[in-house]
């Protein structure tokens, strides 16, 4: 692949363009805060000013936005993606989304003739740095297979689940059951610890079952020593929350477990976790038991 474009350097876009760098790819950068794109061209990448000029420079531009509004901002505003984007173009966006968003975008792009997929990632922030991603690609299959080069950089594994929207949902459907998950573990910890039990014994037990799993091992000590650095937002994940009890509604599913998560997650917001890690939901049972 030629020249490839990045829009976004939050945590995962910063990395995921580290990567590409490394591996020898040319990688023209875009971020709103236009700072953040220093450190990543002491690396070698050269910056466009808007994401139009960004298009118009390169056949493949990625985007890794924070939230919804923030993808549509960056396709529809003005030097958007929308201005220079046509024939011979393609734009995959890999920001988490819902599927009502990508296909907002999907038909935008193609009525001006260019080529879409959607690609959010499962990982965080080390997985980003390592090229451990998993991809969850659909929308234009030849896209797809054209884009397979940098995703073997970026990703340990992709998939390519049909039409547009579906990559959207099954990341919502994925970021749901380990939302769910982290606020199980939390009163997991809080509880062994209230009943006078030593927490890091608990993650050692929980390692050795059914249930190991490489969150808890991650995430379990720093939750114990209450430290939370970011490597997935606890606002993301909130966001993401809200969006899959909107995709249950739609499907009429019953979601109680992830709808007294998500009230978890913005309980923790307001206590202002929100730029913490979303393990920092761990405050939210942690902070009852030192009250009470």
């Amino acid at each position: 692949m030629e020249e490839i474009g990045f829009l976004g350097l939050g945590i995962m876009g910063k990395a995921m363009s580290m990567n590409l760098l490394s591996h020898g790819f040319k990688v023209t950068v875009w971020n709103r805060t236009l700072s953040r794109c220093d450190e990543l061209v002491k690396h070698g990448a050269t910056v466009g000013e808007t994401p139009a000029a960004v298009i118009k420079k390169c056949k493949y531009t990625i985007a890794m936005l924070s939230d919804p509004a923030a993808a549509l901002s960056v396709v529809f505003e003005k030097d958007g993606v929308l201005e220079q984007i046509g024939s011979g173009k393609n734009y995959i966006d890999m920001s988490t989304v819902d599927a009502e968003t990508s296909s907002k975008i999907s038909e935008a792009i193609t009525s001006k003739g260019g080529y879409f997929l959607e690609a959010p990632v499962s990982g965080s922030k080390k997985p980003a740095e390592d090229g451990q991603l998993v991809i969850l690609a659909a929308g234009e299959k030849a896209l797809y297979d054209a884009a397979l080069p940098v995703f073997d950089v970026l990703g340990k594994k992709s998939f390519f689940l049909g039409q547009v929207g579906n990559g959207a949902k099954m990341k919502l459907v994925v970021n749901m059951t380990m939302g769910s998950m982290m606020n199980a573990f939390s009163e997991g910890i809080v509880l062994a610890d209230k009943s006078g039990l030593n927490p890091q014994t608990l993650l050692d037990v929980l390692d050795l079952g059914a249930i190991a799993n490489p969150m808890f091992k991650m995430k379990g000590p720093f939750m114990i020593q209450g430290s939370y650095p970011p490597a997935f937002p606890l606002k993301h994940q909130q966001k993401d929350m809200r969006l899959a009890l909107a995709l249950g509604d739609e499907n009429s599913v019953a979601m109680p477990v992830a709808a007294a998560s998500n009230e978890a997650f913005k309980k923790a917001r307001s206590m202002g976790l929100g730029d913490l890690d979303f393990s920092a939901v761990h405050e939210t049972v942690a902070s009852s038991k030192s009250s009470s």
